[in-house]
């Protein structure tokens, strides 16, 4: 061992083993020597001699003394060093100490919340068990209600009955006791009111509505109430409600601005919505070649590709020699035709001029328009015709007529009206791109299939829907229905639990047109209110299937939340699911719900599949169905009540005076009171009986007005006149053959499935010609007999059917022959190789009313009549033949694989081998959603290696087949197979369509879902957000359905009212094109329009006018969009001076753009700008809604979320718990903006280092988060409410200021 100097060296610092505390080391000043030298020395000295001298004695002493002096001091040394290292070591041992009793706590406390936690799981599933069991027996005691119930009705209808015999026993008494003179008490002549009882019936019009116990109106302060209630914090601020959809602009109210559009926009021709693409050819004798030559070899191929895709075609011309017969008809076609064209030589007729004044000259804008003119140099054109081009080109201010110059031979000029034509279809008529559409095979499908995600959908059932509505709105007759649309709002404001509301009447009284006038005013009134309306059709038809009815309520309401995924297909899934669709959504829409079936008591089985009715509803859902009171199931009478009255003698009045003004007639004196004394019973003075009889009497027929009006006051209800229309019809035809054509025409009508196509008529009647064809169907619509609705031939009401069926068919007897003729009719258009949607919807059903199984089956088997149905959504159609059929499900797939296998025998070319390819998809889709996954591989494992063959490995289909496989999996639940599958889907559509495409939109919210199945909640909202950003934005640039075509013509229809002079109001029809041409994506253009506006606002009403505040808004808008940040940020400040200057400080406006200002600050990283525009914005929000609105509590976060990221923690906390006690009361505790607000604050607290309570309120969170409703579409935004409007402490990072 050394000495203390060789341990170590002075001033160096000694460090303990534990990274302790070192101390210095202590210097001191002796020198000793090494202790091998002493040892050496010592064994070096001999044993002491005697007799040596004792000098050499004591010397030894001396040495031996100063040697024990050296290795004490050593020793002091050494222990020095060690009680320091002692000492070291002591307070590293106590400072150990302390840190073990600190984690030993901390241990016990997250002990206790996991035995807290683990209790709390136990009770939980404690609780649902008891639920369950609760559930249970509830069911089984409403089961048992609904028996007692039933029971208890119908002894107190028997009491009831008994009750009024009883009644009219002691009336008929009383009568007997007055005719004998005694007088009897009348309790009506007592001054006492304790004796008067009032009784009011069940399904009599009663004050149910009101929602008040005493029958009251409902005061204006319970319904602002109820709509408070209604509404979420998005709505704080919506200017749709304020000011139009054009006050505002922004690209996260497109929904709304849209929704808004489609009410504000004039109801647009019949044209836009038709099924039928109408095209309106003129021609003189001249170009009569041309015209041959394009009917016979070109309009097959027109027809062909809009049958392809969905769509009627129809060459509608007249010939010069009898045109002038026609003048009513002409100028109808033209006004319901797509397209028209026009061709001229060099001479033109007074028909022609009449034709182009009507389609080119007068409404240029209604439909494209085509010219062929044919030129030479051997002719030139006459007088009339060049004042014909002239004013033709003068009405073309637009330049939008299609000028076709032709000087070669006829089949040429043929051959360019067809290719000029084939653009204007695909493009302008039927929202094509170029190249979209393959002839040879129907893309549209597989596009709309991508829309709707893995729902598959038929647009035939939504557009039928849609004219219905819009026919019945069209309709200009005015029958008192004010009383009843009172009623009706009275009971939407009602308070809640509300049942269904039932509006009764007779056959006739006007119960559809009633439903639409309503719904039109509404969505003018209330556009937060979301609208789902069915009208059922006849007995039989498609629109009567309860499944395809429920299934079209549920695809509508979920896809005004961004997506329509996750809906089974199962018939019986489908009725079950409903209710629970409806009450997931309706928590999530800010606003009303409104559901409206018109003519219910025609569903088949409607008490059986309706069972929903009578549940009880969620609070903001109100249901309005309509009934015939004659077939009204008798649970549903005890629901209140609106019956629709007969017509008063004014009504009846003005009906017959608006319909003989229409035809330039006028009755007699003598004739009007004797129409007034008949139309006086219950069956006479209905709507549909009057107007049918003003029809018929005004119209232009063989016998006289006194002759038809005698014969009409003949028939005592509607049924006999509805004969008699059609007798009147059959005599006004000039021949035994077109009166023969149109019965059999009306009775192929009446023996189809949903009504017979014009083109179809013309192919079963070959000699008939389509003016006399036009000629029928106007006499029978304006005789209200038939209408075009999706593009066929149908009865307008169900009694014209029931008319028919007696009058032609005996009832019904013959109508076995007329099925047998369109059964010949589509078996020849069946092949294997081309379905239209036409023969999939007609051939099974006509086959399966004639009870002929083995031809029903070979129609099954045909391939692609099945696909054609399934894919159209058709799956409880398709269902019901095999199980008519009597084949079970695995019998049913081993007849599709067989017929698969022997059509698979004759694919050879590529075009083959991928409609295999579909095919086979389509029967693993199938077999899939009738819960057969096992079998389901088989097919779609084949369409993804025929695919991968044909095709390409990274082709689009490759990636639909990796869908559907992962679907299957899913099922399994072999997650990880599905992830993988999913994500090569992902990455193909990524490749293929680019990031933000509607395909890979589909394949984010499958993932999505998968995630949620593994509880991986987190990754699952960053890909719905995703999914749900671009649907929105796929939604902007495409429009919903009929939307961007409704903003495309109603730009095209603002632009000509820009034209004139400076003023107010052409400053605002520039700035709504500019909002119009903003929500097309068209930004450059809504820039020029919105620029325009300013401008011209800044000149005629001055720089600060409210008005120019609005324009700088939306060009602020605009910028933002551009990621102009700068200027942007500009124009909302100079807008926010405005409206500070001429607006309330609490003004809607005014919050507006305060709210989207600070959002551009915050984004710009400007926050202490930011904050006292959020604060501005929390004081409004507070003067307008109180401070204990939802609306405000939004402020409050907001507010928090901008003290958060400044840092001012302090400041932040009060306004998160001030919010969190607003959002607990107003929307209850487990509601998603409390486990939002739940989450910020656990982050606050982290922050704060306040662990245990971070854990405790993020645990809250989770779970409000994890019990919150399961949607596929996510957490998407309010269609008002910006997605700035609320955000989260853990907030994107703003972006850089923008250079200047």
């Amino acid at each position: 061992m050394g000495t203390a100097s060789s341990l170590v060296s002075p001033g160096e610092v000694i460090e303990d083993a534990y990274g302790g505390e070192g101390g210095e080391a202590c210097e001191i000043p002796v020198e000793v020597k090494p202790k091998a030298r002493l040892l050496r020395s010592s064994f070096r000295r001999g044993p002491r001699v005697i007799g040596a001298s004792f000098k050499s004695t004591g010397s030894v002493d001396l040495e031996y003394a100063a040697e024990y002096e050296r290795l004490r001091k050593e020793y002091e040394i050494f222990r020095v060093s060690k009680n320091n290292e002692i000492s070291s070591m002591q307070k590293k041992e106590a400072k150990l100490d302390e840190e073990n009793k600190r984690l030993r706590a901390e241990l016990q406390a997250l002990q206790k919340t996991y035995q807290k936690i683990l209790r709390e799981k136990e009770s939980a599933l404690e609780a649902k068990y008891q639920a369950m069991e609760r559930a249970a027996t509830f069911e089984h005691d409403r089961d048992k209600v609904k028996r007692q119930f039933k029971i208890f009705r119908e002894t107190k209808e028997k009491e009831i009955q008994d009750l009024l015999r009883a009644k009219r026993d002691l009336e008929a008494k009383l009568q007997q006791l007055q005719a004998q003179g005694i007088q009897v008490y009348d309790p009506d002549d007592s001054d006492s009111d304790d004796n008067r009882t009032t009784v009011t019936a069940a399904g009599t019009q009663c004050e149910y509505w009101t929602g008040g116990v005493l029958g009251s109106e409902p005061s204006m302060g319970s319904m602002m109430q109820l709509q408070q209630t209604f509404r979420g914090p998005e709505f704080a601020h919506s200017l749709i409600d304020v000011e139009g959809p054009f006050a505002n602009v922004s690209r996260d109210d497109w929904d709304a601005a849209v929704a808004s559009l489609l009410q504000v926009s004039p109801h647009v021709s019949q044209a836009l919505w038709s099924n039928t693409v109408r095209c309106y050819l003129i021609s003189t004798q001249e170009t009569k070649a041309e015209l041959d030559i394009f009917i016979k070899k070109h309009s097959p191929m027109l027809r062909r590709l809009c049958e392809g895709l969905g769509h009627f075609y129809l060459n509608v011309s007249f010939p010069e020699e009898n045109a002038g017969s026609y003048t009513l008809e002409r100028k109808q076609e033209i006004e319901r035709s797509s397209v028209c064209v026009l061709l001229l030589k060099s001479a033109v007729t007074s028909s022609v001029v009449e034709d182009c004044e009507e389609a080119f000259v007068k409404n240029p804008d209604g439909h494209p328009l085509v010219l062929y003119l044919r030129t030479g140099e051997d002719h030139a054109l006459t007088g009339p015709t060049r004042q014909l081009l002239e004013r033709v080109n003068a009405a073309d201010k637009a330049a939008k007529v299609k000028v076709v110059d032709h000087s070669g031979s006829p089949e040429e000029g043929a051959a360019l009206i067809y290719a000029q034509l084939e653009k204007v279809i695909k493009q302008e008529l039927l929202g094509l791109e170029a190249g979209d559409v393959d002839s040879k095979d129907s893309g549209i499908e597989e596009g709309r299939e991508e829309d709707s995600g893995d729902v598959l959908w038929d647009l035939h059932d939504e557009q039928e829907q849609i004219e219905a509505y819009q026919q019945a709105c069209s309709t200009t007759s005015q029958l008192g229905f004010q009383k009843y649309i009172d009623r009706l709002n009275d009971m939407i404001a009602a308070p809640p639990p509300t049942p269904p509301l039932l509006v009764s009447g007779g056959p006739g009284s006007g119960k559809s047109l009633l439903l639409s006038k309503w719904i039109e005013l509404q969505q003018k009134h209330s556009p937060n209110t979301l609208f789902l309306y069915h009208f059922v059709g006849r007995p039989l038809s498609t629109s009567s299937e309860p499944v395809l009815i429920i299934k079209r309520l549920t695809v509508k309401l979920l896809q005004h939340f961004w997506s329509i995924s996750g809906l089974s297909m199962e018939p019986s899934k489908i009725l079950e699911e409903f209710p629970r669709w409806l009450e997931r959504l309706s928590a999530r829409h800010q606003g009303n719900i409104i559901i409206i079936i018109d003519s219910i008591d025609q569903i088949q089985q409607a008490e059986r599949h309706m069972k929903w009715l009578i549940d009880p509803l969620p609070v903001n859902v109100r249901v309005v169905v309509s009934v015939n009171v004659e077939t009204c199931p008798q649970a549903w009478r005890l629901w209140p009540t609106l019956h629709l009255d007969p017509l008063s003698p004014r009504e009846v009045r003005s009906v017959v005076n608006a319909e003989c003004q229409g035809m330039e007639l006028k009755l007699t004196k003598d004739q009007e009171k004797k129409l007034e004394r008949h139309c006086r019973s219950a069956s006479t003075c209905n709507a549909l009986y009057v107007t049918l009889l003003a029809r018929m009497t005004t119209s232009k027929s063989c016998w006289s007005l006194e002759r038809s009006l005698e014969q009409c006051l003949l028939c005592q209800d509607t049924m006999s006149l509805y004969r008699l229309a059609l007798k009147m019809t059959l005599n006004s035809l000039s021949s035994d053959r077109e009166r023969n054509i149109m019965r059999e025409m009306l009775c192929l009508v009446c023996a189809s499935h949903n009504g017979v196509s014009e083109s179809e008529v013309l192919d079963l009647f070959p000699e008939l010609e389509l003016p006399v064809l036009s000629a029928m169907l106007y006499s029978l619509n304006r005789l209200c007999i038939v209408t075009l609705g999706c593009g066929l031939v149908r009865f307008q009401h169900l009694q014209a059917w029931e008319a028919v069926r007696l009058e032609f068919l005996s009832g019904g007897s013959s109508s076995a022959a007329y099925r047998e003729k369109l059964i010949h009719y589509f078996s020849q258009q069946l092949s294997q190789d081309r379905v239209t949607w036409r023969v999939a919807d007609e051939l099974p059903w006509l086959l399966q009313q004639q009870e002929d199984r083995t031809k029903l089956q070979l129609s099954l088997l045909n391939l692609f009549v099945s696909q054609n149905l399934y894919k159209r959504g058709h799956f409880s159609e398709l269902l019901a033949y095999w199980q008519y059929v009597g084949k079970d499900k695995s019998s049913m797939a081993n007849e599709y694989f067989d017929s698969l296998k022997h059509y698979e025998k004759s694919c050879e070319s590529e075009d083959s081998m991928t409609r295999l390819a579909n095919l086979y998809e389509t029967l693993g889709r199938f077999l899939k959603d009738l819960g057969l996954p096992s079998q389901a591989v088989a097919p779609l494992q084949r369409s993804l290696e025929i695919r991968e063959t044909a095709l390409d490995p990274d082709h689009p289909s490759v990636a639909r087949s990796l869908h559907q496989l992962a679907g299957v999996y899913v099922q399994w639940r072999k997650y990880g197979n599905a992830e993988q599958l999913y994500k090569q889907a992902l990455e193909i559509s990524e490749n293929a369509y680019g990031a933000e495409h509607a395909s890979v939109a589909r394949e984010l919210e499958s993932l999505a879902l998968l995630y949620q199945k593994q509880n991986k909640y987190e990754q699952a909202e960053k890909l719905r957000k995703r999914s749900v950003r671009i649907r929105q934005k796929t939604a902007r640039q495409k429009g919903h359905m009929y939307g961007f075509t409704l903003l495309r013509r109603r730009a095209l229809q603002l632009e000509e009212l820009t034209l004139g002079k400076d003023s107010a109001d052409c400053a605002k029809t520039l700035n709504e094109l500019g909002v119009l041409y903003y929500l097309q994506n068209n930004l450059e253009a809504a820039k020029v329009f919105l620029t325009r506006s300013l401008e011209m606002r800044q000149r005629v009403l001055g720089p600060d006018h409210p008005d120019c505040a609005q324009s700088l808004n939306n060009l602020a808008a605009l910028h933002t969009e551009r990621r102009e940040y700068e200027t942007a940020e500009d124009m909302y400040e100079r807008a926010l001076d405005i409206r500070k200057k001429a607006l309330s400080p609490d003004h809607p406006s005014l919050a507006y753009t305060l709210k989207h200002l600070a959002m551009l600050y915050k984004r710009r990283g400007k926050l202490e700008k930011a904050v006292p525009l959020y604060e501005l914005s929390l004081e409004i929000r507070e003067k307008s809604f109180g401070p204990k609105h939802p609306s405000v509590a939004t402020a409050l976060v907001n507010l928090a979320v901008i003290y958060c990221q400044l840092k001012k923690h302090s400041d932040a906390l009060p306004l998160y718990e001030q919010a969190l006690k607003v959002y607990e009361d107003s929307l209850g505790r487990s509601h998603p903006r409390v486990g939002e607000t739940l989450k910020n604050l656990a982050v606050l607290s982290y922050e704060e280092g306040d662990f245990e309570k971070a854990a405790e309120l993020y645990k809250r969170a989770m779970e409000i988060k994890e019990a919150e409703p399961s949607l596929v579409c996510g957490n998407a935004p309010s269609r008002h409410s910006s997605s700035g409007d609320t955000f989260s402490v853990r907030g994107p990072a703003p972006l850089p200021h923008a250079p200047r």
